[in-house]
């Protein structure tokens, strides 16, 4: 059984991670964003106790959102695993993913922790840009257009995301570096997290990453 937890800094390279690992190994991908769509969608009492709180502009409690992990992470499809990605943020997060995996019987095998150091992480994200029509990525460095500002695929105009910019990334990082970081003296303390460096090539995370997974199966 693998039960995974994603961490690392913006612009490390999870999403990619991620995608290969559910494809690979075909354990759910649980985001919080999704999780609570499908809860706010389906209508279940703990999705309308948060849409309750996001309707009104306001966060949702972590007791709340305890409640929906806890519901996901006991359907079915995780039974053979899943890959948790975005949450825990927080001690308090972590401690109380902690007490509920247990209760459910599904425990978490490992924390990959993809690293990056910061100003790599500022040129990767600000440089990157999307078409407003097709949503394909590209980068001004190392994936740039035929064209500049030009859409390789359709023609349409590249852009970038409003969380892309200098001033959001400095925002996004100083969160992440105040709540998240501690997290990792959490797992590191329990023997969970796996450091990977993100700069050594997406094809050597995933390999480094399968070789964990192959150890803890």
């Amino acid at each position: 059984m693998l039960n995974i937890i994603l961490m690392g800094p913006p612009g490390a390279g999870k999403g990619t991670q991620a995608k290969k690992i559910i494809a690979a190994y075909g354990i759910p991908h649980i985001s919080t964003g999704d999780m609570f769509r499908e809860a706010i969608a389906a209508k279940t009492p703990t999705g309308e106790l948060a849409a309750s709180y996001i309707n009104k502009g306001m966060l949702v409690p972590d007791e709340v959102t305890i409640a929906l992990v806890k519901e996901r992470l006991s359907k079915d499809d995780c039974a053979k695993g899943f890959l948790l990605d975005g949450f825990p943020r927080t001690i308090p997060q972590a401690e109380a993913l902690e007490k509920l995996t247990k209760e459910i019987n599904r425990p978490i095998s490992a924390v990959i922790n993809i690293t990056a150091e910061k100003d790599v992480l500022v040129k990767r994200i600000t440089g990157r840009r999307v078409c407003k029509s097709c949503g394909a990525p590209f980068h001004i460095e190392t994936l740039k257009p035929k064209v500049e500002g030009v859409c390789d695929y359709c023609g349409g105009e590249l852009m970038q995301r409003k969380d892309d910019t200098l001033e959001s990334l400095a925002v996004r990082l100083d969160a992440y570096e105040h709540q998240t970081l501690p997290l990792v003296k959490f797992y590191a303390d329990r023997n969970l997290l796996h450091d990977i460096d993100g700069l050594i090539g997406l094809e050597n995370v995933f390999k480094i990453i399968c070789d964990i997974f192959e150890r803890i199966k």
